[in-house]
């Protein structure tokens, strides 16, 4: 059942955001990226009625703080890696492309920005604090 706050795609279904999974995991102070931060933030897509699709670099399984947590989501198909020598931004920027979604990041993609022009027209900004999650929520962008 949808929630009236829900975003759909137009046939019903929840509207998908691809996560930069890497991204969002180091985004914690300290060394070490954190399961939580992935966890957190495709907790608070799905309240508000998205769809999170997480892609993550290979090289995350090996820096997790949660390596037994990583693993049952990655078996689960919650996190998705990229082919380990590749890189996954890469792939976010194909897949948000092709299915017209926006991409949840910090990162600015400035060295991809020659193929995948629309990048930052697609970007969502966040932060996590203290395991709280807020969203940016711009209606323009400088630059536009």
């Amino acid at each position: 059942m949808t929630s009236g706050s829900e975003r759909s795609n137009g046939d019903g279904s929840a509207s998908l955001v691809l996560v930069d999974g890497s991204n969002v995991a180091h985004s914690s102070e300290g060394d070490q990226p954190k399961l939580a931060n992935i966890v957190a933030v495709c907790d608070k897509l799905s309240e508000e009625g998205y769809e999170p699709v997480v892609v993550v670099d290979a090289a995350l399984r090996h820096q997790i703080d949660d390596r037994a947590g990583y693993e049952r989501l990655v078996e689960a198909g919650t996190i998705r890696q990229a082919p380990a020598g590749t890189d996954a931004d890469y792939f976010i920027l194909s897949f948000a492309r092709e299915l017209e979604a926006s991409i949840v990041s910090n990162d600015r993609f400035r060295d991809r920005q020659k193929v995948f022009p629309d990048a930052a027209g697609r970007l969502i900004r966040y932060m996590v604090v203290k395991g709280e999650v807020v969203l940016e929520r711009r209606t323009g962008r400088r630059g536009d």
